[in-house]
């Protein structure tokens, strides 16, 4: 897919991002940045900028997490199928 433009809002601020997803899923991106941003805004009485930088590291911090657990998934289903084909 080619790359386009697409405007969303988050912390109410339009930003045009260009990406090669379509344009559903930029938007659920933006979505989820904007509804975790208003969620520690809210639970932290904090300032915006403060959120940003909160939000940034909580939303790192489950992509970290999420890759660690794929990795282990994948090792598990390669030592499986290894299991497996050893077996007479």
């Amino acid at each position: 897919m080619e790359r386009q433009k697409i405007n969303v809002r988050v912390a109410g601020k339009n930003y045009t991002l260009v990406s090669s997803d379509p344009p559903e899923y930029v938007r659920r991106v933006a979505a989820l940045v904007d509804r975790r941003l208003n969620e520690m805004e809210l639970a932290a009485g904090i300032s915006q900028q403060q959120a940003m930088a909160l939000t940034c590291f909580n939303l790192a911090d489950e992509l970290l997490k999420a890759r660690d657990e794929n990795t282990e998934l994948k090792r598990r289903m390669l030592e499986t199928r290894a299991e497996e084909k050893e077996k007479p």
